[in-house]
């Protein structure tokens, strides 16, 4: 069954978007440093926020169907970039995440062998993992 889900996001001025889903807004922005008012998080860390919570909900969804008790489950995300592409200083390289790194903390009456098969399930069955480690098809258009 397919699903489709649709944001929008307006500009708001300066570097602040506010992204609007069927209950939820976001504000994006950028830090002062950059030129921003810092309202919010930037895109880049947008990114790493979804890919975090989106492996802790399927991990209590996995947890869930496998009658595992949960006590804690904590996810460290980081990621590498070179912004010179993305300011326009050069044309080698690209504008994203070179490397994104995720370490997860798991407290479950669980060996770690049964953890790593746990953490296993989560990272395949993470939509967002899913999108960032294959290619998404990805259409632009104007309206």
């Amino acid at each position: 069954m397919l699903s489709t889900l649709k944001v929008n996001g307006i500009w708001k001025g300066g570097f602040r978007i506010d992204v609007t889903g069927e209950d939820h807004t976001l504000i994006v922005d950028q830090p002062e440093n950059s030129g921003g008012k810092n309202d919010g998080p930037n895109p880049l860390e947008v990114l790493l926020f979804a890919l975090a919570s989106c492996l802790g909900t399927v991990a209590v969804i996995v947890a869930r169907q496998e009658r595992i008790e949960l006590r804690s489950f904590e996810i460290e995300v980081e990621g590498d970039l070179e912004k010179a592409y993305l300011m326009g200083k050069t044309t080698e390289g690209r504008a994203g995440y070179t490397e994104i790194r995720v370490l997860a903390h798991i407290d479950a009456d669980l060996s770690e062998e049964e953890k790593q098969a746990f953490f296993k399930k989560v990272e395949d069955r993470c939509p967002v993992t899913d999108n960032l480690v294959k290619n998404s098809k990805v259409e632009f258009g104007l309206k």
